[in-house]
């Protein structure tokens, strides 16, 4: 491995970190109703869990309530149990083929309590992106060790990947203020 391949590697692994955490963001509620936050629950499809997407089609149907139309009429009680055993705290309500989940508006205190969720998952995507760093570190120390590169090459490639750390945690960084921004708007 060379320190080039290290240093790309790393970068891709710090991107993919923050695509991540990203993605993790779209799970935490707003005062808005978006149906990638059920993606987290699944039902049981005949013996298998699968998520709520593969067995239903997800929409909204105003700005506080997600509508969710089960495939198959059988379906409709199990996702309706799914979503109300999940850790989202949400009450569905079946009318007809369709299950109404409507999003209860958050109190001041639910609001500062999700910030601190939000906080919490940047600080864990952060440890990730520097235990990155430190894997690249120790991979061109491992290099100038057996000498397949020189502590000139050392030095300057722990310098950008410092750099690339740099960027990523301010990427974080940047997310978690406009998710907070978010999530204490009214």
């Amino acid at each position: 491995m060379s320190i080039a391949d290290i240093k790309a590697g790393t970068e891709h692994k710090m991107l993919q970190s923050i695509e991540a955490f990203r993605n993790g963001l779209t799970r935490v509620r707003t005062g808005r109703a978006n149906p990638a936050i059920l993606d987290t629950v699944h039902v049981d499809y005949y013996g298998s869990m699968v998520p709520i997407s593969q067995v239903a089609n997800l929409a909204l149907l105003d700005s506080r309530t997600i509508g969710v139309s089960p495939w198959e009429k059988n379906m409709g009680a199990k996702i309706e149990k799914a979503i109300r055993e999940s850790d989202l705290g949400l009450n569905p309500a079946s009318q007809g083929d369709l299950i109404r989940v409507p999003l209860p508006a958050m109190t001041e205190e639910r609001r500062k309590e999700l910030t601190k969720v939000v906080r919490g998952e940047g600080e864990n995507a952060k440890i990730a992106i520097r235990n990155l760093r430190r894997d690249a570190n120790e991979s061109v120390k491992k290099l100038v060790k057996d000498k397949l590169a020189s502590e000139d090459d050392e030095r300057r490639t722990q310098d950008e990947v410092q750099k690339l750390t740099d960027r990523c945690i301010a990427e974080v960084d940047k997310l978690v203020a406009a998710k907070e921004q978010d999530i204490m708007a009214v």
